[in-house]
């Protein structure tokens, strides 16, 4: 007789703890967005942040890999705001090739935006490290380097 109410007790309690492990259905209102929105103002620390990074080989192979996998899919393989993903967006994405595209930005508000996202891009956050978010900022400068530019000409 102890067997099957043993059985019984047991199956109860794994339906109990199932149950609480099933995703409970919200009321309430969903969460803000992770990323901050378009128009949030960066704060001036940030702003005024220099950027403490002498990037070594290393570091550029790495901020590459990171731009390829977590950026071209937008800003597109050469920066020219033409990623695959980029077509769905509301927002056009900036060509990083144009030399105006960071004109007034400095380097603490290219890291802020990477690392924190704007708008409808997602930021690294912890993905990365300071100094490879750093050597990305010097990255996706580089895009509108006058050789660069020179190479976008038609010939």
């Amino acid at each position: 007789m102890p067997k099957p109410f043993i059985i019984l007790s047991l199956s109860a309690l794994v339906l109990v703890w199932a149950s609480r492990l099933q995703p409970q259905t919200q009321t309430a209102a969903p969460a803000a967005p992770a990323s901050p929105p378009a128009a949030e103002k960066i704060p001036a620390d940030a702003v005024n942040a220099v950027n403490p990074v002498t990037p070594t080989p290393e570091l550029q192979a790495r901020a590459k890999k990171i731009y390829g996998y977590d950026c071209a899919m937008c800003h597109g393989a050469d920066g020219d705001g033409s990623g695959d993903v980029a077509k769905g967006l509301k927002t056009k994405v900036p060509d990083f090739r144009d030399p105006n595209t960071f004109k007034g930005q400095t380097d603490g508000e290219l890291f802020y935006i990477i690392k924190n996202g704007k708008g409808e891009m997602d930021g690294e956050g912890a993905r990365a490290k300071p100094e490879e978010t750093w050597t990305l900022v010097r990255y996706v400068r580089s895009f509108a380097t006058p050789q660069s530019s020179a190479a976008q000409q038609p010939k």
